[in-house]
């Protein structure tokens, strides 16, 4: 028996909206601009289904053999998803990722770099691209170190031909997340970068006011993993 109903899917997407387009009100955002990455990460196609049949049409997903199979069905029935690779992202992978995301938030060393340059030639096809910083310079995780994101930024630019859209963090469960999305506001804003990505399940509203353009949520909407 499925652990899931289909009106709590559909319920729950919609307080999680109504909750960002308040955010956005009180914190003096305009209408519209955080987009709501609902992450879908091992759970069944039917239930990504309900939420899209509810119009949503922003996905997350962690695994690229996960997405390969769940997704390409889904995007001929719907065409217009928008998916976001966001968990960590092997070099080797590199070809499924930019034949199958539309936007990669996990870009965090210069071998990925590389990989994902060539492919993007290769395939002609252009994800949009996301650094991933490791604001609490935690050794188990991945992301570039805080100090290291300016001259990484550059090379992805300059040597790598990429062009970069934003920032992402996971900031450490243990720690108060708004320092974190402080600081990533910080690093984005002194490159000129717009894209923040920041903010999940139980902070989104904290980084909306310290500037997230995409919140990544998945059990509010999903429901616990199971």
């Amino acid at each position: 028996m499925r652990g899931w109903q289909m009106s709590d899917t559909v319920t729950r997407l919609a307080e999680i909206r109504a909750a960002i387009g308040r955010a956005e009100r009180d914190f003096g955002r305009k209408p519209g601009s955080v987009a709501l990455v609902a992450v879908s990460k091992t759970k069944p196609a039917e239930q990504v289904t309900e939420a899209l049949e509810a119009g949503q049409r922003v996905f997350g997903e962690n695994y690229v053999q996960e997405a390969k199979t769940k997704w390409p069905a889904l995007k001929e029935r719907f065409p217009d998803v928008e998916l976001h690779m966001i968990g960590p992202l092997q070099s080797n992978k590199a070809r499924d990722a930019v034949e199958l995301f539309d936007v990669i938030q996990s870009l965090d060393r210069e071998s990925l770099a590389k990989e994902l340059a060539r492919e993007i030639a290769r395939l002609g096809r252009t994800p949009r691209l996301f650094v991933q910083v490791n604001t609490g310079e935690e050794p188990q995780k991945g992301g570039v170190m805080p100090t290291e994101v300016d001259a990484f930024l550059a090379r992805c630019r300059d040597v790598h031909g990429l062009a970069i859209e934003g920032l992402m963090c996971i900031p450490p469960a243990e720690d108060a997340p708004s320092p974190h999305f402080g600081l990533l506001a910080k690093i984005a804003a002194r490159n000129g970068l717009k894209g923040l990505s920041m903010g999940m399940s139980a902070d989104y509203e904290a980084a909306i006011q310290l500037g997230a353009t995409h919140v990544r949520v998945g059990s509010a909407i999903f429901g616990a993993r199971g």
